[in-house]
């Protein structure tokens, strides 16, 4: 009985150090608001939404220490409407990430499965003081919709820090007859430095198709993206500049806004952001942003937005927010203002919600 007793001990020990080196932990966002939308072709709508300023969602992430400096990843993340309780992507579970892979203290990060790109890390997280939430968003302005987000099937590879330098390269396998069909290659690298940061990244997407096993070459689609911030403590500035060439580069979330038939959008454009957060109390933060499209094909279809929002935390997991953000279009063009989760309906929109984090 004594062995026994002893036995059962020693093992536990040493189950216990192994549980030790690795963990798993479940996380989400709950994020509900009323949003008030003007000025589409279907009349003002006012509602409940989930996902205003982050998309609600639930996940799990974990860790395995491999030793030598070595640890295995995971993440499973899927997106929730909070006004609702459904899934936000019909018959999927975890479309919003999905990824398992390796971590290296020397030598960086590289992950599989479905995950962000270069591009859009830069764009949410150094170039838009909205963080592509509320109604201030630059996602209603830039092209941060679609593969231009994330994409399925992909390899992601990113640097240790080096003195302030990381690199990133993504790329996401089309999967069909030829191996460039449908695929997609990203890469960015970004500079921080105590209060400024900068991240160039570019985006090419293979639009070639298969039609009856014939391989059908249309064209590539490329975004460039500068952005860049600095923090004054007073108030921090934000900067972006976006280039957009290629079939594909750049797609209305909701081109059908103002118009029976959708509005097609341009294979050459511009994009611009200047924005600010300014801290006003230990609670609380204004946010502002003004942001232009400058179509250079000849239908010239402009857009500016400007927004202002402002940010009060209740404690460091529970949020409340409020916000405005209108755009006015020029020549037909078919922006609209929405938020994290859902493209808008018109060319103006308040809202007004909380967010918690778990």
């Amino acid at each position: 009985m004594k062995k026994t007793l002893i036995s059962l001990a020693i093992l536990a020990a040493a189950s216990g150090s192994a549980y030790a080196q690795s963990n798993v932990t479940i996380f989400g966002i709950m994020d509900a608001g009323i949003v008030s939308e003007r000025g589409g072709k279907g009349g003002n709508v006012t509602k409940v939404s989930s996902g205003v300023a982050n998309a609600s969602r639930i996940g799990f992430k974990g860790t395995e220490d491999l030793g030598g400096g070595l640890s295995a990843v995971f993440l499973l993340e899927g997106g929730i409407k909070g006004d609702t309780g459904e899934s936000d992507v019909s018959g999927s579970v975890f479309q919003r990430q999905a990824y398992v892979g390796l971590v290296s203290k020397s030598a960086g990060t590289l992950t599989l499965g479905r995950q962000y790109t270069p591009w859009y890390n830069a764009f949410v997280q150094v170039g838009d003081p909205f963080q592509a939430g509320l109604s201030g968003s630059a996602k209603n302005i830039f092209p941060a919709n679609g593969i231009n987000v994330r994409n399925s099937n992909s390899v992601y590879y990113k640097s240790p820090d080096l003195m302030g330098v990381t690199a990133e390269v993504f790329y996401a396998a089309g999967e069909q007859k030829e191996s460039s069909t449908g695929r997609q290659l990203g890469a960015s690298i970004g500079y921080k430095n105590g209060d400024f940061e900068a991240r160039l990244a570019y985006n090419n997407r293979n639009n070639d198709t298969v039609v009856n096993n014939v391989v059908v070459g249309k064209d590539i689609g490329h975004n460039t993206l500068l952005a860049v911030n600095y923090d004054f403590k007073v108030v921090k500035a934000f900067g972006m500049f976006g280039s957009n060439k290629g079939l594909n580069s750049v797609a209305y979330p909701n081109g059908t806004a103002y118009t029976a038939a959708a509005v097609a959008p341009s294979a050459d454009s511009r994009n611009y952001l200047l924005g600010a957060t300014v801290p006003v109390s230990a609670a609380g933060s204004l946010v502002a942003s003004v942001s232009r499209a400058d179509d250079r094909e000849v239908a010239n279809r402009d857009a500016n937005q400007y927004a202002i929002g402002y940010l009060h935390k209740l404690s460091p997991r529970t949020t409340t927010y409020m916000s405005y953000g209108k755009i006015k279009n020029k020549n037909g063009a078919s922006f609209t203002v929405g938020n994290n989760a859902e493209s808008g309906s018109g060319d103006s929109a308040y809202n007004v919600g909380i967010r918690h984090t778990f």
